[in-house]
């Protein structure tokens, strides 16, 4: 299959330009010359680092579809772009699958609720300048209503030809939520589906959904090699991450053969190891500037581990459950 990468985000936020500055402040994105020709009636601001895109819009027109994005659902992801060495070919086999185009010319199709998926021509990647914090889109996180999951698989495997490589039925406390990670065959493009379990108690994979109003891109993980700077260096920049419990890290040199990073560094820093058949992983969650917490970012280092960490994603969870509660009181 011709999909190999995610060429860029398109992201819809109330204001294009507060949002690009919390970008660039914070995470070391550098914002692209303004190319011609672009929307009328939306500002839209191009940022780049490493070998993430993200296109930024918004729109004072409140009938504008990009102000009406914004009204329904809060900020968020509205369309993944996904490289491919044949887009048309991609788009063929995606309709053929059942996919419903939404615009043939711009190679774009009905993905999951309201994000969309847009099948583009592969680009060269500029060199890197060094310095950079964050090096590639790892992979994204989507939510679907309760019931869909098998239905999104059989989407991504079928429309797209990924193959599934992960389940994992996830708990925490008395609620509980399935999720699957498919991937593309050139495993560049990585998503995490995941649907709450209604049986359980209502949790934060229900709020998203309500708060969002439907399917969407909870969160986006950016990969770096070097996940210690990569905190540190937000971190003294305003971005606030998530905390962990003293106690996840107390039985780190029990449950794992090693850590690689010191124990003591990933405990000041909040940061999560776990390992797979391949190797280890380290992640942490920038924590939701949104009002409806609709939507937040993801740092992690792979060290050999090419899936997801059994431990790291209940904690990982638990640690978006403890920052929605206490939103709520």
């Amino acid at each position: 299959m011709s999909i190999q990468t995610i060429t860029h985000v398109e992201y819809h936020c109330a204001d294009a330009a507060q949002t690009a500055a919390e970008l660039q402040t914070g995470f070391g994105f550098l914002r692209d010359t303004d190319p011609p020709g672009g929307q009328p009636e939306v500002q839209t601001i191009h940022l780049h680092q490493g070998a993430i895109r993200l296109l930024l819009h918004s729109s004072e027109n409140t009938d504008h579809p990009v102000a009406r994005y914004v009204e329904r659902h809060g900020e968020g992801v509205a369309a993944l772009a996904l490289g491919c060495t044949d887009p048309q070919a991609a788009l063929e086999r995606a309709e053929r699958h059942g996919a419903v185009v939404l615009d043939r010319a711009g190679g774009l199709i009905a993905g999951f609720g309201d994000t969309a998926l847009r099948f583009v021509p592969l680009r060269d990647e500029p060199a890197h300048t060094g310095g950079e914090l964050l090096d590639a889109i790892d992979h994204a996180a989507i939510c679907v209503p309760a019931g869909q999951l098998a239905d999104a698989v059989r989407f991504c495997e079928a429309a797209l030809g990924f193959h599934r490589i992960f389940d994992e039925y996830i708990e925490v406390g008395e609620q509980a939520m399935d999720s699957s990670v498919v991937q593309s065959a050139s495993e560049g493009v990585t998503f995490t589906l995941i649907e709450p379990d209604t049986s359980r108690r209502a949790g934060q994979i229900d709020t998203f959904l309500a708060d969002h109003d439907g399917a969407g891109v909870q969160h986006l993980a950016f990969r770096t090699d070097d996940i210690t700077t990569a905190v540190r260096t937000a971190r003294s920049h305003g971005i606030e991450f998530l905390s962990t419990p003293g106690t996840y890290y107390d039985g780190l040199a029990e449950r794992l053969d090693s850590t690689a990073i010191p124990v003591q560094t990933l405990r000041e820093l909040d940061v999560l190891v776990d390992q797979d058949h391949g190797g280890l992983l380290f992640q942490i969650f920038a924590r939701s500037t949104h009002p409806r917490r609709t939507f937040f970012l993801e740092v992690i280092e792979r060290r050999g581990a090419g899936t997801f960490g059994t431990a790291n994603i209940k904690a990982l969870y638990e640690a978006v459950e403890r920052q929605r509660a206490a939103a709520s009181v």
